[in-house]
């Protein structure tokens, strides 16, 4: 056996000399290291669902004049639709062991695959800003709890950021970078932490509500407004929606963390725990804290740091809105910083390594000023329809590609062949066929976005443009799958552990 283990290491790093430089890297090769669990998967999960940015969307739902047993069952609702998406979008990258940037070199060819990923690298400066802001933000309250004279930091401002917001945002922005700068071990350790620790104070935030008002304080039927019974069946429709889209980022990249996992097995039981199971304890909690504030402050608040500064013992606070912030660090490293760092390590494998491409979105995060995308309700629910109109169709395209097109098969080899013999060579290491697919599908989900009179169906962006994507690479690579099914693989085709 050590013979045999000797061997496939052997082989594997003939393999990958053979790789072209401009396509590969340390980073971008296949993983040697398939050994995450359940377990790491549910982290993973775990540190998407329990942040303040998680909250803030579950808990504008309110805003629609849905009840809360409505809101419940639209979390859950979106939630499953993540979890079948996310079982589908993992099994490329588990079997080929490389990140998402790669496994988009199938669709969209060996170079063309740099469109995808560039997309999705700038989709994830706007998320990395919004949830550093928002750790910030806690950040903030903590500091102005035990040192009110810092109160006069946060009179003036500039570009919509007071001087104290802009010093703990800096501060959040560089813890963030430490344990990035850490690799992908250190990033696996934090979030196996992080994400169960904001457990405890969800609960015992919910607990003292609770204590405080008592079981009859809980309404589950309260609402911002009323509704009729067709005007709430269409925001239930459109609430799930819009939690689709709100996962629909980590949902994309999911092959970054899913290349780690020991098999599909693993990766599809740490999905059903991460996913449906834990995200109702996260809905019930939610739900639970929302309404609950109705009755005990007199007004529904849906910001989570307002709900925690309002607990009266300040130690308490501290330790809330500090788990709070370990929280949301995880969900931005692991949804907007090792997203792009894949990403933008594709585009130029030589020269920008995992860690440049993390920092690139870090450093763009700032220039774009997120706080002021991110500042009410409204604004969230316009962000995620534009943010759909993009990813829709990405993940439309990937998946008709690689289950339709390819047949569920992937040649790893010709993943890193940058010839023209390539089987992923297309035309110039472009495939016309998926950049045409995925043009006017963005472009009808932009228009859906911004044309007033198409408001109503903004919310389905995701969804619009996964189908429209998917579609329209189906019907235009079928001469592909019928030539898929005779033509054999140069290279080596990877195989799904179970």
């Amino acid at each position: 056996m050590p013979n045999s283990r000797k061997n496939s290491s052997a082989s594997a790093a003939d393999a990958h000399a053979r790789y072209s430089p401009r396509l590969t890297n340390e980073d971008l090769a296949p993983t040697r290291h398939q050994s995450w669990t359940w377990y790491n998967i549910f982290s993973f999960w775990m540190s998407d669902v329990h942040s303040m940015g998680g909250y803030v969307v579950a808990a504008s739902f309110f805003t629609l004049g849905l009840a809360s047993w409505q809101v419940l069952i639209c979390l859950l609702a979106g939630i499953c639709i993540v979890q079948l998406c996310a079982n589908l979008v993992a099994k490329p990258s588990q079997m080929a062991g490389v990140p998402y940037a790669v496994i988009c070199r199938q669709a969209f060819g060996v170079f063309g695959a740099n469109i995808p990923a560039v997309i999705r690298g700038l989709i994830a400066f706007a998320w990395y800003g919004i949830q550093t802001w928002l750790a910030a933000n806690a950040l903030m309250l903590v500091l102005l709890k035990f040192f009110p004279t810092l109160a006069s930091m946060t009179h003036a401002s500039w570009l919509g950021l007071s001087l104290l917001g802009w010093c703990c945002f800096s501060v959040m922005w560089l813890l963030q970078a430490m344990v990035f700068w850490h690799g992908m071990n250190a990033i696996k350790r934090f979030i196996d932490v992080a994400g169960p620790a904001v457990y405890v104070v969800m609960v015992a935030l919910a607990g003292w509500i609770v204590y405080k008002i008592g079981f009859d304080g809980i309404s589950f039927t309260l609402s911002s407004k009323s509704l009729s019974a067709g005007e709430q069946g269409w925001q239930m429709i459109t609430a799930t929606a819009l939690v689709v889209s709100y996962f629909s980022g980590p949902l994309l990249n999911f092959g970054d963390f899913a290349r780690y996992g020991k098999n599909m097995g693993e990766i599809r039981r740490g999905n059903r725990w991460g996913l449906p199971f834990n995200f109702l304890l996260f809905s019930v909690v939610t739900v639970v804290i929302v309404s609950g504030t109705q009755s005990l402050f007199g007004k529904m608040i849906t910001d989570p740091i307002e709900t925690v500064s309002m607990v009266g013992n300040d130690v308490a606070v501290a330790i809330g809105l500090l788990t709070m912030i370990a929280a949301t660090i995880g969900i931005n490293i692991v949804a907007n910083f090792v997203s792009p760092a894949f990403d933008f390590s594709n585009c130029s494998p030589q020269k920008i390594s995992f860690r440049t491409g993390g920092m690139i979105a870090a450093v763009g995060s700032v220039l774009l000023t997120p706080w002021n995308l991110f500042q009410s309700p409204e604004l969230i629910h316009y962000t995620l329809d534009v943010l759909g109109a993009f990813i829709g169709p990405l993940f439309g395209i990937l998946l008709a590609d690689f289950y339709l097109i390819k047949r569920s098969r992937v040649s790893v080899d010709d993943l890193f062949d940058a010839t023209p013999q390539g089987r992923y060579w297309y035309r110039g290491g472009f495939n016309p066929k998926a950049i045409a697919a995925l043009l006017p599908s963005v472009g009808i989900g932009l228009i859906i976005s911004f044309v007033p009179a198409l408001h109503e169906v903004a919310s389905f962006s995701w969804f619009i443009g996964a189908a429209l994507g998917g579609g329209c690479y189906r019907y235009l690579a079928r001469n592909e799958r019928e030539a898929g099914a005779v033509k054999p693989f140069a290279g080596g085709i990877a195989m799904q552990k179970e």
